[in-house]
């Protein structure tokens, strides 16, 4: 059985709390760590068992998980050398990282890792709270496919809907980049387009239905258009992790001297929410900036 195995998850936020959960629930042994402790609470209620640094949680893992903010977190979480995960972990472990981060950043980490003898895939996942919870999370994946096999059923228990072998290490993290800048993008612009609407005397709901059933609308912005009807900016993804992966967009994209004239735009869109205290909503809550 599969579920012998033990796996750490690194990183208890929104993402990383509901894998754990679902890992839990399938049967398997699961220890967890993060920063600030108060968040292993409910987790230990549910049989997960705690450890006080990385490098413990990874001590005796098959499979460790990192879902963390940023890529100083990701650093930290890793390699560190007195608590890092990678100085507790065991040759021909699996090493995941399905944080945001940058490509450059995943091909540095996947160095220090394999170079000892432990396995690395990248493996953000498209999907937000709701996807989590009901198990149809998207993951697209970097890295070598026998790597990916041991670790696939894993993945699929942690809240995977569909697993998507992108390619090489880092290939994964850049298509990641790629989807959340187009949604980025897309949502920017639909909300300058409403406020536009609205500013020339057109209702809410008018602007929207009239623009929600032509061609131009893809189906992440029909929901997101369903929650601004709703004036509901419930964080799923808040804004403040947009910005941010808005500049990973654009370090990944300086790195391989790529264009990327319309992610500059629309990072500074973010940037402005951020600046005018919409960072913790939902990512919807840039329409503010322009009804």
């Amino acid at each position: 059985n599969m579920n012998n195995q033990k796996i750490a998850v690194l990183g208890l936020g929104a993402m990383g709390s509901r894998m754990a959960v679902n890992l839990l629930k399938a049967g398997y042994t699961v220890t967890v760590w993060n920063r600030s402790p108060e968040s292993t609470k409910p987790l230990a209620a549910k049989g997960a068992n705690l450890a006080t640094t990385p490098k413990l949680a990874a001590k005796s893992a098959d499979i460790v998980i990192s879902m963390v903010t940023d890529i100083n977190a990701s650093k930290a979480v890793w390699l560190d050398s007195e608590t890092g995960a990678l100085s507790g972990m065991v040759e021909g472990a699996i090493a995941i990282e399905s944080s945001t981060l940058t490509v450059n950043w995943i091909k540095e980490l996947a160095a220090e890792i394999t170079g000892q003898g432990i396995g690395f895939l990248d493996a953000p996942v498209v999907g937000t709270r709701p996807q989590a919870d009901s198990g149809n999370l998207v993951y697209l994946v970097g890295g070598k496919a026998e790597i990916l096999k041991q670790a696939e059923n894993i993945l699929l228990s942690a809240g995977g809907g569909k697993i998507n072998h992108v390619g090489e290490i880092g290939e994964g993290m850049a298509m990641k980049l790629a989807v959340n800048a187009m949604f980025g993008i897309q949502i920017a612009a639909f909300s300058e387009i409403i406020g536009m609407l609205t500013k020339n005397g057109l209702k809410l709901e008018t602007a929207i239905q009239y623009i929600s059933d032509l061609p131009v609308m893809s189906p992440a912005v029909k929901n997101a258009a369903n929650l601004i009807l709703k004036d509901n900016h419930q964080a799923m993804f808040p804004i403040d992790l947009v910005e941010k992966d808005f500049r990973y967009v654009m370090q990944t994209a300086a790195d391989i001297k790529a264009t990327v004239p319309i992610s500059e735009a629309i990072h500074q869109v973010y940037l402005h929410a951020v600046d005018k205290g919409y960072g913790r909503d939902n990512i919807t809550g840039v329409v503010k900036l322009f009804i």
